[in-house]
């Protein structure tokens, strides 16, 4: 599952980006509502944690351009002020939440889990297929032919990413991008060693190579 973080406070989209990624989402963070709308038309973002105050635009009139846009998936949205006016301008720009600064991360995780499984259960696609494999985003559980298979919170992100594309070969730029950083080192080799982690979890107990190197390019999830 991959979230936007609109904030223009560093200290606190840090914290936040910080935490989702710990909790094993994908997370990038953005300062504006203008850049929130560009990243949004470039990526499929599953649900978006949006600050009401912005420098460029504020988040009521960022929620709204979203929906006119198209964007159907959860709006989380911030605020400092918790009045009920602010509360019910949010609800009517289209968020389908409103959490009040300051807050326990615990709390907006837990927000964040109910949108994400709403959203499931109204798309009743919360799982991933392909072959043999399979993965259920809303218990995060991963399994192929039948027997379950471990994984870190990082090799999950990176198998959903694999599984997304499923048969499309991705560059290590647009997996770093994906499930590490927009501002990941992309000369470093840690993609290649999660790949081989990977590889030995969901390839090698099976017989039958599901992730491939495409030289020069990256990797694909496909069968051989």
């Amino acid at each position: 599952m991959r979230i936007l973080v609109v904030e223009d406070q560093k200290k606190m989209a840090e914290f936040v980006k910080k935490g989702l990624v710990e909790a094993g989402y994908l997370a990038d963070a953005v300062e504006t509502g203008g850049a929130a709308e560009s990243m949004v038309a470039d990526n499929p973002y599953d649900l978006i944690i949006l600050d009401v105050m912005l420098p460029d635009q504020n988040g009521f009139d960022t929620a709204r351009h979203l929906r006119s846009d198209g964007y159907s998936n959860p709006i989380l949205m911030l605020t400092a002020v918790a009045s009920t006016k602010d509360k019910v301008n949010g609800l009517d720009a289209g968020a389908d939440d409103y959490l009040t600064k300051p807050f326990e991360f615990d709390e907006l995780l837990a927000r964040v889990r109910a949108l994400l499984r709403r959203k499931s259960s109204a798309e009743k696609i919360p799982i991933l297929r392909y072959s043999d494999l399979e993965m259920d985003l809303t218990t995060r559980k991963v399994a192929r032919e039948g027997q379950a298979i471990s994984l870190t919170a990082k090799e999950f992100s990176l198998l959903e990413y694999l599984l997304r594309n499923a048969t499309r070969p991705v560059t290590r730029t647009s997996i770093s991008e994906h499930v590490w950083d927009i501002h990941f080192d992309t000369e470093s080799n840690v993609i290649d060693v999660y790949v081989n982690m990977l590889r030995k979890k969901v390839d090698a107990p099976f017989g039958r190579k599901l992730i491939h190197t495409v030289i020069g390019y990256g990797y694909v999830l496909k069968e051989e």
